[in-house]
């Protein structure tokens, strides 16, 4: 059976297909999807196989799918940017060009499961990258301009979700902290803001805050100065034409803080939201483990970092109440992030 290759290429509202045989043969015309249309995606990438479906390839500089592609079963890769020709200023290279490159040289590519994550293969990379940063990072936080989490001696935790909105689960979440008097802070994408604005307008009718999390997920330190300021800068303008408010607070994609991202960051007007917790929701250990993570690590201060976009985000959702409570229980205020910020954390890691 001849193998099938899936290129996904991203650009301002959404995804273009183009699926390759073995041969170099066009499996099915080149389409169209918007990012709220991903479900639908998969569902017609699994119809195309007669025995199985074709291996999806994406950049790097999409970090958006590979998470529910996985979580479907479909096989998935990753094509890094010295196996591709230029991309554009704000997208990534064409689909036909991925297709193409798994076809002709499909042992280059970087494959992504669920387990591995997206940077699969480039977490040494990453690691170095971020150690470099440290330095850079330890300065902006003197500055007041990076935030890992507040005062240890007032009783507020602030929870996180990252990768949103989702055509499921943001309202789910929001039903949740809705019913616990709770608010919290979204990290967008710019993809999905676009794609689903009333779920958007529901987070922010909802009394939570919106932060940036740039346009599509990439892995920063592939991107120029110009490309990453260009994610930041047009995820803000989306939020701010629907909310009436551009966002404060950037959270970097996988929290990477090379010294090449730092100096594009240089200037700009956005403070860098880390975290302290990490639930690792993302690979999906289980509602139970998930809420355990969170409740062994959280204390007065913290800064919770869960998704609920960009994947099955169900077990985030089933550990969420056990979460809340739990931090209650212990006389912990779930507020949002500006809220925990405007208590000042000392710069000592006290």
């Amino acid at each position: 059976m001849s193998k099938q290759y899936a290129g996904i290429a991203w650009a301002e509202t959404g995804y273009r297909v183009e699926v390759l045989d073995d041969a170099g043969r066009r499996v099915a015309e080149p389409s169209s999807w918007g990012g709220g249309r991903v479900a639908e995606l998969i569902a017609w990438l699994r119809e195309l196989g007669d025995d199985e479906a074709p291996a999806v390839v994406l950049d790097s500089t999409n970090g958006l799918l590979d998470g529910p592609m996985t979580a479907a079963g479909l096989e998935v890769y990753r094509a890094d940017p010295w196996l591709l020709p230029p991309r554009p200023r704000f997208g990534s290279v064409t689909a036909g060009q991925l297709a193409e490159q798994a076809r002709t040289a499909p042992g280059a590519l970087a494959r992504v499961t669920a387990e591995s994550g997206t940077l699969a293969g480039r977490a040494e990379e990453y690691f170095e990258g971020v150690r470099r940063g440290e330095p850079g990072r330890a300065a902006l936080t003197e500055a007041g301009r990076c935030f890992d989490h507040g005062r240890r001696d007032t009783p507020r935790v602030a929870l996180t979700f990252d990768d949103g909105p989702d055509p499921v689960y943001t309202r789910q979440v929001v039903e949740i902290l809705e019913r616990y008097g709770a608010r919290a802070t979204f990290f967008c994408v710019g993809h999905h803001v676009v794609a689903l604005p009333d779920e958007v307008r529901r987070i922010h009718a909802a009394g939570h805050e919106l932060g940036n999390h740039s346009w599509s997920h990439p892995f920063l330190p592939d991107l120029t100065a110009q490309e990453l300021r260009d994610q930041l800068d047009r995820t803000a303008e989306e939020l701010d034409r629907l909310t009436g408010r551009a966002p404060t607070w950037f959270r970097p994609p996988y929290g990477s803080l090379t010294p090449e991202v730092l100096a594009a960051l240089d200037g700009h007007p956005t403070t860098v939201t880390m975290w302290d917790v990490d639930a690792r929701d993302w690979s999906r250990p289980g509602p139970e483990q998930i809420a355990a993570t969170v409740l062994e690590g959280a204390g007065p201060g913290s800064v919770v970092l869960m998704h609920e976009g960009a994947g099955d985000r169900g077990q985030t959702v089933q550990a969420l109440p056990s979460i809340i409570e739990g931090l209650l229980e212990r006389g912990l205020e779930l507020v949002t992030v500006g809220e925990l910020a405007a208590t000042a954390a000392p710069t000592d890691g006290a």
